[in-house]
């Protein structure tokens, strides 16, 4: 959903010219549309980008060819050197909540590490082995020291990638409902559900601001609670209830190529 805000200003920096795996999770939160617009532009960037859902396990068995094929690389230079093989050892690096635990349950196929939808689950740094070629490095999601770009900040907030503590959750549902209008008036036929807002709660938004639909929202469902309107609409949202939406789409020139 936000692919953009959720990358690390210093991941270049950090991983030097060690291979590098891109993988985008929750891909059931977009549409196929949105993802064909996403493929050529990581393309555009040198990246190869590997779409997964981790919960339902898609996408999982290309992204551990990706790694094995890596670590097959570096085993031969090790070979050439007269150097033993040894397992590829990678670091998961990302955003909190994005499914990096999630993910390497996967590629072990049972739950080692805990894993849940919220920002924070994973504290301490653990090895773990997947297969006698491959030990990951699970880390607990790793924040930018400043978020210099507001609109960021708030998409990480919506999407739960951040801690509760740190932001209004009424403002940052208003800000949700601006999004989805934007997002209903310029992007093309298909890259999102019709009228999400209007389809889920029976209330159109197009003659709301945000902070408006959210008034008007409560009162309508929840005797004016705000509060809990706001903590719904953002719930709702995050679990897909709202459809598959993406709130960051390619810059317009990609789109258009």
């Amino acid at each position: 959903r936000i692919p953009l805000s959720t990358h690390h200003p210093q991941t270049s920096q950090w991983v030097g010219s060690k291979a590098r795996i891109l993988v985008l999770n929750r891909v059931d939160m977009i549409t196929p549309a949105v993802r064909q617009l996403w493929m050529p532009w990581f393309r555009e960037q040198g990246e190869t980008p590997y779409f997964t859902n981790a919960q339902q396990g898609k996408g999982i068995r290309e992204v551990a060819q990706a790694v094995q094929e890596a670590g097959g690389a570096m085993n031969q230079r090790r070979r050439d050197r007269g150097m033993q093989p040894r397992p590829v050892r990678a670091v998961v690096i990302g955003f909190p909540n994005v499914g990096k635990s999630a993910l390497i349950n996967r590629l072990l196929g049972r739950r080692v590490v805990e894993s849940a939808r919220r920002a924070g689950v994973t504290r301490q740094l653990r090895w773990v082995r997947i297969s006698d070629q491959i030990d990951l490095l699970d880390a607990p999601g790793v924040m930018p020291a400043n978020l210099k770009h507001q609109d960021k900040a708030l998409k990480l907030a919506i999407c739960d990638d951040i801690g509760e503590a740190s932001y209004d959750n009424q403002r940052v549902a208003a800000v949700l409902v601006e999004l989805l209008k934007e997002l209903e008036n310029t992007a093309e036929d298909g890259l999102l559900p019709e009228s999400p807002l209007k389809m889920r709660y029976e209330l159109d938004p197009t003659s709301f601001t945000g902070e408006d639909y959210l008034h008007a929202l409560a009162s309508d469902r929840h005797q004016g609670n705000v509060e809990r309107t706001a903590r719904e609409l953002l719930n709702d949202f995050r679990k897909g209830l709202l459809g598959p939406i993406p709130l960051e789409l390619p810059p317009p020139s990609s789109i258009q190529s």
